[in-house]
């Protein structure tokens, strides 16, 4: 029997650091306001382009597995903040890194997005289609923000990339059940409406600006959550005290603590990272393993619990066990071109720069 083992693990935040007092020399708020509300107390902001995120940490997650890009059979590219629709943004992860006998394919399931990519592939890989997978979580979030006016939606987004490399093995470790779900009729509460080929066809002003309602995000993002995990553990005959680290979509502290206060799970087995990074969307799960990994959290056969939700509202939970190795077989030299801006200096720019835009009427 085949199971789908995690090999490989990288990730890379981009150098620009935000803190919520920078945030708060532009919009009308405070530090103690944003993080009382999201544990958030800086966020990283990109100088470069969502794919080159997903390039370092990829050449890291390979350089870890000790393997070659041309090992990998499908690149899955778990992203909501494309470089370009149309090719997907794997092609061109794929051609940074020399991939060139792998299949590619973006995954867009909002936040989500990341655990539907490692649920599908690692089922891939235990039916024998492929051997090794890269799955790749990369935003540049901060391109989508209004900063100026929408401080409700912007103060809770960051940058980041996260990559695992998966593997066929014939070692009892690796995914073994998940949950995938979506609610449509809730797909209104985080919504960018007038950006996509409906606005087109209409030939509306296509606006770069998302729709939040927080307060019925943090209702319905805890019962899926807590729903999912509850199915998975249910299914594979677990209980609550089998699991040995919950990693959960980085979205809110309320949000995470609120789910664990639901499962009965201790927050000493839950990773936050928020506070660092804020939501980076698909990327924060990879981040927030790797960061486990590097704390020395992550144990050999522990059994692993990742939950999400996202835009849909979209929701997911996966159950793996940790193979033997947890240290990396090789580190990647690959580096961003540096930047001497700061985080704030990168935002003043994006405001500007939005501000002078005319808005551009959508043309079929």
């Amino acid at each position: 029997m085949l199971y789908a083992q995690i090999t490989g693990w990288g990730r890379f935040l981009p150098p620009a650091v935000l803190s919520n007092d920078d945030i708060a020399t532009v919009v009308e708020t405070s530090s103690e306001w944003i993080s009382s509300r999201t544990g958030i107390e800086s966020r990283r902001i990109s100088h470069v382009m969502n794919v080159d995120l997903a390039h370092v940490a990829a050449e890291r997650a390979l350089a870890c597995a000790g393997i070659s890009a041309l090992d990998v059979d499908l690149i899955a590219y778990a992203t909501t903040t494309p470089d370009e629709i149309i090719p997907n943004t794997a092609s061109m992860l794929q051609g940074k890194l020399g991939a060139s006998n792998a299949a590619c394919f973006d995954l867009n399931a909002a936040c989500t997005a990341f655990l539907y990519s490692f649920n599908m592939v690692s089922d891939m890989i235990r039916a024998g289609s492929i051997k090794t997978a890269l799955v790749v979580g990369s935003e540049r979030l901060s391109s989508l923000m209004d900063w100026a006016n929408k401080r409700d939606s912007a103060v809770l987004f960051g940058d980041g990339a996260g990559a695992i490399v998966l593997q066929a093995s014939e070692q009892k470790s690796g995914f073994f059940q998940g949950k995938l779900g979506c609610v449509q009729d809730t797909r209104e509460l985080l919504a960018m409406p007038d950006f996509g080929m409906h606005a087109v066809s209409q030939h509306r002003p296509l606006e770069v600006s998302l729709d939040f309602s927080g307060r019925e995000i943090f209702r319905n993002a805890v019962n899926g959550m807590a729903s999912a995990c509850n199915d998975v553990l249910q299914n594979s005959g677990l209980g609550l005290d089998d699991i040995d680290l919950v990693i959960p979509h980085q979205a809110n502290a309320r949000i995470i603590e609120a789910l664990a206060k639901r499962l009965e799970i201790p927050m000493e087995k839950v990773v936050v990272t928020l506070g660092n990074y804020a939501n980076t969307s698909t990327a924060s799960i990879p981040i927030a393993l790797c960061e486990a990994l590097e704390e020395g959290r992550v144990k050999p056969g522990m059994t692993i619990l990742i939950v999400a939700f996202g835009a849909g509202l979209t929701w997911g939970a996966s159950l793996f066990t940790w193979a033997d190795r947890v240290t990396p077989l090789g580190e990647s030299d690959v580096a961003l071109p540096t930047t001497d801006k700061s985080g704030l200096d990168l935002i003043l720019e994006a405001i500007e720069l939005r501000a002078q835009a005319p808005k551009q009427i959508a043309t079929a």
